[in-house]
């Protein structure tokens, strides 16, 4: 892991910060300040964060065709775990990580590779001890639902 471009103080204060907190700090870094994410190689982007739930975007590019020339499922289920993980990540107490245990998302049209930008947004439906679970949509422009699904993550404590 290539160490991250944060002084002490930083670093000091992350460990402090609940999920939500360190969401809204990590996203206002500058790229060459973070070390890349996977929101990074789709070009996502934050719209909003809040306890419980997030949104973010992706434009339907052509380098992420499938060979139909279509965007390929793998960039709604990217953007589909990137904002339920979140939304479970801004729940979080200091200190305590998750990971996606479980992912199922639900392709209910094809999307063209034209640049349109796609929401998805993250929504928290349960937070136990050890688990916790979120459901996620993502429109087109036009809010027609493209996709659909949910996420069981563990939590780290």
């Amino acid at each position: 892991m290539t160490a991250l471009p944060l002084t002490d103080d930083q670093l000091a204060a992350m460990s402090r910060m609940t999920g939500l907190e360190f969401l809204q700090f990590a996203f206002t870094l500058p790229r060459d300040q973070r070390p890349a994410v996977i929101g990074d190689l789709f070009g996502m982007q934050v719209l909003s964060l809040e306890e419980g739930k997030v949104s973010f975007s992706i434009q339907s590019l052509p380098t992420a065709a499938n060979p139909l020339g279509t965007l390929h499922g793998g960039a709604c289920a990217t953007l589909l775990d990137s904002v339920m993980g979140c939304a479970v990540h801004t729940m979080l107490g200091p200190g305590v990580g998750y990971g996606t245990l479980e992912l199922k998302v639900n392709y209910i049209r094809t999307v063209p590779v034209d640049g349109r930008t796609l929401t998805g947004t993250g929504s928290i439906i349960h937070v136990g001890r050890s688990t916790a679970t979120a459901e996620g949509k993502v429109l087109d422009p036009d809010g027609k639902l493209v996709a659909h699904g949910t996420t069981t993550c563990m939590i780290y404590s």
